[in-house]
């Protein structure tokens, strides 16, 4: 069963204006893209299904390269079409490389994220954004 996106963008926007904070996923304090997702699973859906290895900023880093398809792979649920409000959006920062980025759909045309230097912001869903979407996925309701 998918979340509701009502309440998945409603637990995203509380964290608008969080200070970008590698590895942070704390509301108000900091957080990176990762971060934001893992606070709003847990507005959402309570405890996070695991606890996660550190990871490089550097998105260059080979060693974790596909960690964040295999997660949204594992957790999240995938989906077909134009990304909506409440989805879950992976880009890659190079097009070499797997998906290194991740935001949420705020409504058709905007989504969130964390971005660094700049903390958490709202964001046109821009044709230089779109050539980068590497997959959409939905929020799992748990219970």
């Amino acid at each position: 069963m998918r979340a509701d996106p009502n309440e998945i963008t409603g637990a995203a926007r509380v964290w608008l204006g969080t200070p970008y904070r590698h590895q942070a996923s704390t509301l108000g304090a900091g957080c990176d893209c990762l971060g934001l997702l893992r606070g709003v699973w847990r507005a959402i859906n309570g405890a996070e299904p695991m606890a996660l290895p550190p990871y490089r900023a550097d998105w260059r880093d080979r060693d974790h390269a596909g960690s964040l398809l295999a997660a949204a792979e594992t957790f999240l649920q995938r989906k077909e079409g134009e990304p909506q409000a409440g989805d879950v959006i992976l880009f890659r920062l190079h097009r070499a490389m797997p998906p290194k980025h991740c935001g949420i759909m705020l409504s058709a045309t905007g989504f969130i994220h964390a971005q660094e230097q700049v903390g958490v912001v709202e964001a046109n869903l821009s044709e230089a954004w779109r050539r980068r979407l590497a997959g959409t996925y939905q929020f799992p309701k748990n219970g």
